[in-house]
């Protein structure tokens, strides 16, 4: 018979450990207890379409308060008055001064040697003489024959007053018996011929004063016609010398000394320091809401001046709108062309308005709507927006004043009714 282990073995009594089971009961409760308070958060989440990290977004509260719409910008010295000058006629350019230089109004800038000019106006000149001395000259003929004439019409007045005499003495001799009826019949005749010839001079010396008038004046128009084109190449003549319009800086040489150069050919720039303006670049959405004449200001070099609006482009290039702002009283003297400056233009204040930060979901939605953040979940909701500035938007509606919205990163939403956001 094979022994076994029976002999070996005993009853062990396991005492009972409290302890240990206070430890079990306290652990499932706080299970319990953590499972109790993540449900919500749960729930929340499955309920979500998407969940998105919050370290992907931007937020930001709606507030009420101080709106200023404006645009702020970085703007550059221009030259309000920059007069490119040109030659007036072909020619060799004699250059009497260098890029830079200070100049007065109506000092000599450059020389134009233009040979055939100068030797066109002598030839002018020597026509418009010419013309003088025939106006002259037709006006002495005109004197001359209005002389000749008007003794013509005083003979044919002394040739009628004989008549006359003649044909009253006539008669009384016809009446004495003296004379015959026959003679006196002559006397009639040669009083009829002097009066019609009377009658023809007077009639020849006023149309011959028309035609010595018209002649006269004739003569009169072609040499004013004359002086007219000498005084044009006189202007000309005078243009090779080409001066400075303004008081200024010589600003660009667009040719070589002693070039020869084409009518009309670019010369030179002058640059008025006097007018200087500053140019900005303003993105095209704010460019519609800015106007001639409108307030802003202009920084630089410890400064501020005021400045107005003076012009605005029509042109819409790469989004942008170039407009420029003139200072508002003296121009400041220390000023530089091209130097850069900060530009401010107020487009709008007003007060308790309701307002958040400026951010892409204005752009991604056409500020239609916001997700609106609420116990971990953002929420599509329909909003109206009004007008924007550079760091703020207007809320017409759809927002209060306290509620937090996404600005930025919502297109990880992929347009979602509800994410959850997680941390």
């Amino acid at each position: 018979m094979i022994r076994d282990t029976s002999a070996q073995d005993r009853t062990i009594e396991v005492k009972s450990n409290s302890k240990r089971r206070w430890l079990l009961i306290g652990g499932g409760v706080a299970v319990v207890a953590v499972l109790a308070l993540a449900m919500p958060g749960i729930a929340r989440l499955f309920s979500a379409d998407a969940s998105v990290s919050s370290s992907r977004l931007a937020f930001a509260t709606v507030e009420r308060g101080q709106f200023v719409r404006d645009i702020a910008a970085e703007g550059k010295v221009v030259a309000a008055v920059s007069p490119t000058l040109y030659a007036v006629y072909g020619g060799a350019v004699t250059l009497k001064v260098h890029a830079g230089d200070s100049v007065r109004k109506d000092q000599v800038l450059a020389v134009i040697d233009s040979p055939d000019l100068i030797s066109k106006l002598a030839q002018e000149q020597s026509k418009a003489d010419a013309m003088q001395v025939d106006y002259m000259q037709a006006q002495v003929d005109a004197r001359t024959k209005q002389s000749e004439l008007q003794k013509a019409y005083d003979n044919a007045q002394i040739d009628e007053k004989s008549a006359e005499t003649n044909l009253a003495r006539e008669q009384k001799a016809f009446a004495a018996g003296a004379a015959t009826g026959v003679e006196v019949d002559q006397s009639k005749d040669t009083l009829e011929k002097a009066r019609i010839a009377l009658a023809h001079a007077k009639s020849d010396m006023g149309m011959n004063n028309d035609s010595l008038k018209f002649n006269v004046q004739s003569k009169k128009l072609a040499h004013d016609n004359q002086l007219l084109v000498v005084q044009d190449l006189q202007r000309q003549v005078d243009s090779l010398n080409v001066k400075s319009p303004v008081d200024g800086q010589v600003g660009q040489l667009f040719i070589a000394e002693r070039a020869t150069v084409a009518k009309d050919a670019q010369l030179l720039s002058v640059i008025d320091l006097s007018a200087l303006q500053v140019e900005m670049q303003v993105p095209e959405s704010f460019a519609r809401d800015l106007g001639i004449g409108m307030a802003g200001e202009i920084s630089g070099n410890g400064n501020v001046w005021k400045g107005l609006v003076s012009a605005i482009s029509p042109e819409v290039v790469n989004g942008e709108v170039a407009a420029r702002l003139r200072f508002d009283g003296e121009t400041p003297k220390q000023l530089r062309q091209n130097q850069r400056l900060s530009v401010r233009v107020l487009l709008d204040r007003r007060e308790d308005v309701l307002t958040v930060q400026r951010g892409s979901f204005v752009d991604e939605s056409g500020g239609s709507y916001a997700y609106v953040v609420r116990d971990g979940i953002a929420t599509r909701t329909p909003i109206r927006v009004g007008a924007s500035s550079i760091d703020k938007v207007e809320i017409l509606d759809g927002l209060k004043q306290g509620d937090r919205i996404v600005i930025s990163g919502t297109d990880n939403f992929k347009n979602a009714a509800r994410v959850a956001i997680s941390n």
